[in-house]
């Protein structure tokens, strides 16, 4: 499983979404933005998230398994039925926050 920095704390978080509500480019390829890591967090069901870049790989994700998606690395994410899960976003604590 791949891991973000330590040094990286959360500033946003996704609504929760489902098979039916998750957006349509979830589906296809797509990135965060430069030093902007996430985390899918499944609550139910599960989901197949898609690394497209680098080395492609295929995981699968539940509720106890996140997957981390790493700063402007395309990837996709196919759900398998029912699913339930949101995405938090993380940035470089800014230095007033690591002292």
């Amino acid at each position: 499983m791949k891991m973000r920095p330590l040094d990286v704390v959360p500033y946003q978080k996704t609504t929760e979404f489902t098979e039916g509500s998750m957006p349509s480019g979830l589906f296809r390829a797509h990135q965060t933005k430069a030093a902007v890591w996430a985390r899918i967090m499944v609550l139910e069901g599960n989901l197949t998230d898609r690394i497209l870049e680098l080395v492609v790989e295929e995981l699968v994700l539940d509720s106890g398994r996140y997957g981390v998606v790493e700063p402007t690395i395309k990837h996709a994410v196919l759900p398998h039925g029912g699913v339930r899960f949101y995405v938090e976003f993380y940035r470089q604590a800014s230095p007033e926050l690591l002292t």
